[in-house]
């Protein structure tokens, strides 16, 4: 994915100090003139090294940005033959310098490179050169050669938190991405129960990692929690269809349910949204709930535009119309609700009144329907009870009775997201509408 990538490297190399001359160079010493240069000490610099790479020559070549005369002075060291280890870490340490500063990535993974074949890094100093050296080549898109790098941090001990991340965005940009979700799964888990809040990136690579692996649980799990942690239309939608409309089992039956948690998740519906909720809603009998689907689709801009304008302003006065005839009459459908021989009158009747927004009132008939029985679905009746609580602003109440709902056809999957969208902070507030 585009969006996995490093800074510069150059500015993790200044910010942990890999760019600056090894101290061990300031202790290097000139040999005696006669001395031959093959008697050069294991950790020193030999004369005609020394005189090109000192740091007190170098620095003030460097402040003044002279990268020309220090290419020059790195060039005539390498022509220097039958060079020490050490001599070589010194003359790299000068290259990565040189190459940071002037933004060569190739001759900084050159020199690193360089440096840790000799064995004259400290022990100390192993596992941050080995991250610069795999970022550049994570940078370079060789991410096999980078993974290999990771390991080999991970083996010395020293793995972090950004190590980790890094080689799990390897695995996935070279295309292994079951192993990018093998691994991605724990870390989420892990900040999960440590009561983090897991990165969008993050979220976002372990769900496409699990759509590319066709890792169908994994990319469902992957979206309701970006849906839970950073709620978009897209998310919504999305999981709204795989988590509840594409499972197998579902009736259509409960489409006008998954339409409500879909017009209480998302900012804006498409037009067909709109229409289709408010249709069904009308067809039910709660035309007062129609018309303020229309009314927020003809807020939002979505409805009374285009080819379909006419047909939407014909929905909204039968909705209008409806709704005023509704809150008239309403009252005298309560006797005979009561009277019936099973709840189905007064769960009708109370989410009528919900619509209306007298939720107490409306959550009360619901109620004695539920306890009256006979329903043809009792889960439903629990459902809409539950969207009741949460339109009144009762989110313990709504969870406790969204949590009883264990009907299949899409009823516990329609409930499960609820609860999901109530848990988020955004969630109390979207689904009063």
């Amino acid at each position: 994915m585009s969006q996995f990538r490093f800074a510069r490297v150059a500015l993790m190399l200044a910010a942990i100090g890999l760019n600056a001359a090894p101290a061990l160079m300031h202790g290097a010493h000139a040999q005696n003139k006669d001395a031959a240069p093959a008697a050069a000490p294991a950790d020193a610099v030999r004369p005609e090294l020394f005189k090109l790479l000192d740091p007190a020559q170098i620095k003030p070549l460097m402040d003044a940005k002279n990268y020309g005369e220090i290419q020059n002075r790195v060039t005539q060291a390498e022509a220097v033959p039958n060079r020490t280890p050490y001599e070589d870490y010194v003359l790299n340490r000068m290259k990565l310098t040189l190459a940071t500063s002037t933004n060569n990535d190739a001759m900084a993974t050159q020199a690193l490179e360089a440096i840790l074949a000799t064995g004259k890094l400290p022990e100390a100093d192993k596992a941050n050169f080995t991250q610069a050296l795999a970022t550049y080549y994570y940078n370079a898109k060789n991410y096999p050669k980078a993974i290999e790098l990771y390991k080999q941090i991970q083996a010395l001990g020293k793995t972090t938190d950004a190590v980790n991340s890094a080689m799990i965005r390897s695995y996935y940009l070279s295309g292994d991405y079951a192993t990018a979700l093998k691994l991605q799964g724990p870390v989420l888990d892990a900040m999960e129960k440590a009561g983090k809040t897991p990165t969008q990136e993050d979220l976002r690579l372990y769900a496409s990692a699990a759509n590319k692996a066709k890792d169908d649980a994994a990319y469902l799990n992957g979206l309701e929690k970006l849906a839970s942690f950073y709620p978009s239309d897209d998310f919504w939608t999305d999981l709204i269809s795989r988590g509840i409309v594409r499972k197998p089992g579902f009736q259509e039956a409960n489409v006008t349910n998954v339409l409500r948690l879909q017009f209480a998740a998302v900012k804006q519906l498409s037009p067909e949204g709109y229409t289709e909720l408010a249709e069904l809603a009308l067809k039910d009998g709660f035309p007062t709930e129609a018309k303020k689907v229309v009314d927020a689709g003809f807020a939002a801009g979505v409805l009374g535009t285009g080819s379909g304008a006419a047909q939407h302003r014909q929905l909204r006065d039968r909705a209008t119309k409806g709704a005023a005839d509704d809150a008239k009459n309403i009252a005298a459908g309560e006797a005979s609700a009561g009277k019936a021989k099973n709840g189905a009158g007064l769960v009708n009747l109370g989410w009528a009144y919900v619509t209306m927004d007298q939720f107490d009132k409306g959550i009360g008939f619901i109620e004695q329907g539920i306890a009256k029985g006979g329903l043809k679905s009792p889960d439903e009746a629990k459902l809409r009870l539950g969207m009741a609580y949460a339109r009144a602003g009762k989110k313990d109440q709504a969870i406790q009775t969204f949590q009883t709902v264990k009907a299949g056809g899409g009823l516990s999957d329609t409930a499960k997201y609820w609860i999901l969208l109530l848990n988020h902070p955004s969630g109390v507030t979207t689904v009063v509408k």
